[in-house]
């Protein structure tokens, strides 16, 4: 056995973790007790890895029994009468870990009704996703009352109307006279013996879900020093970005940023800061109009290097040159890229999917 982690919540001491493992290992006592001491020891810092490995107890059981235990504690909290209790010491681990998606007092009307009508794990799941379903109602139809015997015959009696299959329509309308707590409820479900039409349910729709799926996706957010003509203290008064995965998101209390794709030479830039300027401006031309381009400088690349451009400080302005050899200007940061604006071929239809530059 080893020894106790020092990071541990809930101190124990060796022979008494020991104890708990034997207690496990041999299955003493019902689920309840196995639930608590698997909890016992995951808090005093014993991996459920660990555990396994001492007492054969699985990680998902281990799971289970913890949970289900903190519901079972619920209802002993609610002063459920002994009979029911000892009916979940049964053992029924699986159905009351079924309720955890549910609150305190929904945890024990699900217990008591899952008793009432002696479910299953399968019972369990639908009574649990009813009973979450029929609490974001703003109302229920008058024939089904405010039980979770009703709210379970209620989406029973939805579905089994909008089923066209017979034998899918008379298992639904069997499954809410099972669940039906009131004689409305009943009576409304038995109609739907002798009424088959269909009444189509409204569906959720697909959630708009994707995937970054490439770096370029995930734009890279630097900060705006401002317009040329600039000086070497507006860009060094620029705070650090500080971006968080993982989707790049900053926090910013003031100042002005711009979005930028995550090509490969911005990822690799340790401290981005952008500039606006013209074109005309540069020190090469790029040919045709004269236009605003965006240049982006790494403030933390301040040594000189043949093969690249730098942003330097001439007689107070920024300016971006090339040296063949180590200049003995002040260097404020890198070039990193210059961006040109997108050439939009219709202004009118830049949102149209077809648009595309050049």
């Amino acid at each position: 056995m080893n020894n106790i982690p020092h990071d541990s919540q809930t101190q124990i001491s060796q022979a008494e973790a020991e104890e708990l493992m034997r207690s496990l290992l041999h299955k003493e006592g019902t689920w309840v007790e196995w639930g608590k001491i698997c909890r016992q020891l995951q808090q005093a810092g014993y991996s459920t890895q660990k555990i396994f490995e001492d007492t054969g107890f699985q990680n998902s059981q281990q799971n289970l029994v913890i949970v289900a235990a903190q519901v079972f504690d619920n209802l002993v909290q609610s002063n459920v009468d002994s009979e029911i209790l000892n009916y979940f010491k049964g053992p029924r681990s699986d159905v009351l870990y079924e309720f955890r998606v549910l609150n305190q007092q929904q945890r024990v009307d699900a217990s008591l009704l899952a008793y009432d009508k002696r479910i299953d794990v399968d019972g369990a799941h639908l009574v649990a996703k009813a009973m979450q379903d029929v609490s974001r109602m703003s109302q229920l139809p008058e024939a089904f009352t405010n039980h979770p015997g009703d709210w379970v015959a209620y989406i029973s009696w939805k579905r089994a109307k909008s089923k066209k299959d017979l034998q899918e329509r008379s298992r639904l309308i069997a499954q809410g006279l099972k669940f039906a707590h009131s004689a409305t409820a009943r009576e409304a479900i038995e109609k739907l013996l002798s009424d088959f039409s269909v009444v189509k349910s409204a569906t959720a729709p697909l959630l708009p879900l994707y995937r970054l799926e490439i770096e370029e996706e995930l734009p890279r957010i630097v900060p705006l020093a401002g317009s040329y003509p600039l000086d070497s203290q507006a860009i060094e008064a620029i705070e650090k970005l500080e971006i968080h995965q993982p989707f790049s998101s900053i926090k910013a209390t003031s100042g002005t940023y711009i979005p930028v794709p995550g090509w490969q030479t911005l990822l690799k830039a340790t401290d981005p800061v952008a500039y606006l300027c013209n074109s005309d401006l540069l020190p090469k031309f790029l040919g045709g109009k004269v236009e605003e381009v965006l240049v982006i400088l790494d403030r933390a690349i301040k040594n000189w290097d043949i093969n690249s451009y730098f942003i330097v400080e001439i007689e107070g302005k920024l300016e971006l040159r090339w040296f063949e050899t180590e200049p003995n200007v002040k260097i404020i940061g890198q070039l990193v890229l210059v961006l040109r604006p997108k050439k939009i071929l219709d202004e009118g239809n830049i949102t149209e999917p077809w648009q595309m530059d050049d």
